[in-house]
C-alpha cells in the first residue's frame, strides 16, 4: 500500500517526517477526569459547573433518575425530577427493554441517536453491555438507511458541517466546536457511503457511527472525538428535489476547487489541535480517497478506513482462516470482484505480510493475487487504461470478461467480494470454487446487507457445508445437514477503534503499513479453538474491548520501534496502559 502511495508523492515516505509538516500542539486531559478512578470525585465542567436544569440537558453529565439525593440538593436538582432514585444498571435494563419492543431498525437507531444526545454515558454503557445486540443498530446495516433518509429524521446537528460557504473560514468554523482538546476526527464528503453511492451532507451519519465506536470499542473520550462532513454538494438527483435533504443544492465540486477546500480544512485542523490528531477518512470515492491518503500521508496523521482498516481486518480473517484451510498465505491464490479502494487495498495488505513471511519482493507476492472489475479480469493488455490504483494488480493473462470466466481461468482457493453489488457470488460460482477445493474461503465484504456478494445461507449451502465464510455485514447462524454454522463477520469495527487508540496512546504522528500489519496479526491472535471449532475465523465482539486493547499495545509498539512515537517514555507494558486509558461509561459522584 505504501510502496503504491509512494510512488502517487514522488518517492516521499511516511517515514521521513519533513520538518515542514512538524506543528506543535497536543490533547490532554485538561478536567482530570481520565486520570481520576471510578470512585474518585470529578466537578461536571462545562464552562462553569453545570447545575439545575441546565445539567439535566447536558449530556456529558445528565444521570437522569440516577443522581443521588445528596447530588440533587448540592446541584439544584430537587423537585426537577421524581423522587425515584435508581442505578444505572436498573435503567440500562428499562432502555434495553423498550429498545427490544421496537420492530423496525431505524426506530431502534432514532432511539440510540436519542439517548446520545439526553445521556452519554448511559449510551456508551447499554452500547458496551449489549454491544453484539447494538453493534447493527448504531453501525452497518442500520446506519446505511439512516443516511438515506437523514433528512427526514434531522433533529439536532452532531458534529460539525464543513461546506463550499465556509471557504476560508474553516478555521473560525472548526473553533466553533466547543470541545479544543481532539484526538480522533472522523471525515467524509458523503460521495460513496457504504454501498448506497453519493449521498452528500447526509453521510453525517458515517463519522457519527464510526466516532461511537471509537469510544464504545476503542475506549477514546467521547469529548476527544469530532465527525465532520465536508460539504462540496451532491449528484444524487433524487437528493437535490428532496425538500428535506439538508445540504447544499448544487452539483459536487470537483478539481481544485474541492482540492483547495480539503487543503484549507486539513491545514486547519494541524494548525487548531496540533500534529497527533487523527484524521480518518470515511466513505470517499475512490479517485479522491487514495488522493488524499498520498497526498497528506507525509505531513499528517491520516487514516482510510475503506483503504486500510478493511484491508487489515480482512488480512487478520484470511491469516486466522489458515488455521482451517490449511497451508501458508503463499500457498494459496486471491481473486477479487471489486478492484475499488477496499478490493486494492487488501489486495496490497495480503501482498505485504505474504512478502514479510517469504522474504519475496511485494512485486512478485502481487503475482499470487487477481482482481475483476467491471470490464473483466485486470491484466496487462489493459495497463494503459486502467487507473493507477489498479496497475500493479495487472499480470500477463490473455482478457477474461467476468467473474465465472476468471474463477475457472485463475482457479482461486480464496474468494473475496468487495464490489458494493448484491448477489454477485452466484451458484454457478460457488459451486465452481468448491469444486476444486475442499474448504474454500468465502468473503462477502460489501455493505450494507442487500449489497452483500451472497447470504451466509447461499454460501454454505452451494458449497455443500465446505465453505469458511465470513461477511461484511451480519448474518445469522444457519444450520446445514444437522451442522449449525456460524458466519464470522469481517467488520471494521474489529480494527479501527483499538488501531486508534494505540495511535493515541503513543502520540504517534504518522501511519504506516507496518502499524496495519501489527493490527491483523494481533485480531488473529485473539480467535480461539472454541471459535475455529464453530467456523469462525473473527472472535467474538462481546470481547472486543480487550480485543482493541490488545491491537492498540501492538500498534503502538510498532510506532515506537518505527520512530514515530512522541510520548515518552514508552510504557513498560502496552496492553495494560492501553485498558488504563480507556474511558469507562460507569457513572461518576459529583461534589
Amino acid at each position: 500500500m505504501e510502496s503504491t502511495l509512494k510512488e502517487m508523492r514522488g518517492g516521499e515516505s511516511v517515514l521521513d517526517l519533513s520538518p515542514k509538516a512538524t506543528v506543535g500542539g497536543g490533547v490532554e486531559d485538561v478536567y482530570g477526569e481520565d486520570c481520576a478512578t471510578e470512585e474518585q470525585l470529578v466537578t461536571p465542567w462545562t464552562y462553569s459547573v453545570a447545575s439545575g436544569y441546565s445539567l439535566l440537558r447536558d449530556p456529558h453529565h445528565n444521570k437522569g433518575l440516577a443522581f443521588t439525593e445528596k447530588e440533587r440538593d448540592s446541584h439544584y436538582l430537587l423537585g426537577l425530577l421524581p423522587p425515584a432514585v435508581v442505578t444505572q444498571q436498573l435503567q440500562e435494563k428499562k432502555l434495553m427493554d423498550n429498545l427490544r419492543k421496537y420492530e423496525v431498525l431505524l426506530q431502534k437507531y432514532m432511539a440510540m441517536m436519542e439517548l446520545q444526545e439526553r445521556n452519554e454515558r448511559l449510551f456508551y454503557k447499554l452500547l458496551i453491555d449489549n454491544v453484539e445486540e447494538l453493534l447493527p443498530i448504531v453501525y452497518t446495516p442500520t446506519v446505511g438507511e439512516a443516511c438515506q433518509k437523514y433528512g427526514s429524521i434531522f433533529r439536532r446537528p452532531q458534529g460539525l458541517y464543513i461546506s463550499l460557504k465556509e471557504k476560508g473560514k474553516v478555521l473560525d468554523v472548526l473553533k466553533n466546536w466547543p470541545e479544543r482538546n481532539i484526538q480522533v476526527i472522523v471525515v467524509t464528503d458523503g460521495e460513496r457511503i457504504l454501498g448506497l453511492g453519493d449521498l452528500g451532507c447526509q453521510g453525517m451519519g458515517i463519522p457519527v457511527g464510526k466516532l461511537s465506536l471509537y469510544t464504545a470499542l476503542g475506549g477514546v473520550r467521547p469529548s476527544a472525538c469530532l465527525p465532520v462532513t465536508i460539504d462540496v454538494g451532491t449528484n444524487n438527483e433524487q437528493l437535490l428535489k428532496d425538500e428535506f435533504y439538508i445540504g447544499l443544492r448544487q452539483r459536487r465540486a470537483t478539481a481544485q476547487e474541492y482540492a483547495d477546500l480539503l487543503h484549507e480544512f486539513m491545514s486547519a485542523v494541524k494548525q487548531n489541535y496540533g500534529e497527533k490528531v487523527l484524521i480518518q477518512f470515511e466513505d470517499f470515492a475512490n479517485h479522491n480517497a487514495f488522493t488524499l491518503l498520498a497526498k497528506y500521508g507525509t505531513t499528517h496523521l491520516v487514516f482510510n478506513d475503506d483503504i486500510q482498516g478493511t484491508a487489515s481486518v480482512v488480512l487478520a480473517g484470511v491469516v486466522a482462516a489458515l488455521k482451517l484451510i490449511g497451508g501458508t498465505l503463499a500457498d494459496h491464490k486471491f481473486l477479487f470482484l471489486g478492484a475499488g479502494e477496499a478490493g486494492t487495498g487488501i489486495a496490497e495488505l495480503i501482498a505485504l505480510e505474504m512478502s514479510k513471511q517469504t522474504k519475496i519482493p511485494v512485486e512478485e507476492t502481487r503475482k499470487k493475487i487477481w482482481l475483476v472489475d467491471s470490464k473483466g479480469l485486470i491484466v496487462n493488455s489493459r495497463k494503459e487504461s486502467l487507473q493507477h490504483f489498479k496497475k500493479p494488480w495487472a499480470h500477463d493473462h490473455e482478457p477474461v470478461k467476468d467473474l465465472l470466466g476468471a474463477v475457472k481461468a485463475i482457479k482461486p482457493t480464496v474468494l473475496i467480494g468487495s464490489s458494493g453489488v448484491g448477489r454477485t457470488f452466484t451458484k454457478e460460482i460457488i459451486e465452481t470454487v468448491t469444486s476444486f477445493n475442499e474448504k474454500p474461503l468465502i468473503m462477502a465484504l460489501s455493505n450494507p446487507t442487500s449489497q452483500s456478494e451472497c447470504t451466509a445461507e447461499e454460501a454454505y449451502t452451494w458449497s455443500q457445508g465446505r465453505a469458511i465464510f465470513a461477511s461484511g455485514s451480519p448474518f445469522d447462524p444457519f444450520e446445514y445437514n444437522g451442522k449449525v454454522f456460524v458466519p464470522g463477520q469481517a467488520n471494521n469495527a474489529y480494527i479501527f477503534p483499538g488501531f486508534g487508540l494505540g495511535l493515541v496512546i503513543s502520540g504517534a504522528i504518522r501511519v504506516h503499513d507496518d502499524m496495519l500489519l501489527a493490527a491483523s496479526e494481533a485480531l488473529a491472535k485473539q480467535v480461539s479453538d472454541e471459535n475455529y471449532n464453530k467456523g469462525l475465523i473473527y472472535p467474538p465482539f462481546s470481547n472486543i474491548r480487550k480485543i482493541s486493547a490488545n491491537i492498540a499495545a501492538n500498534v503502538a509498539a510498532k510506532a515506537y520501534e518505527l520512530g514515530v512515537a512522541t510520548r515518552l517514555p514508552r510504557p513498560a507494558n502496552l496492553v495494560k496502559y492501553a485498558e488504563s486509558c480507556m474511558y469507562s461509561p460507569v457513572y461518576r459522584s459529583y461534589r
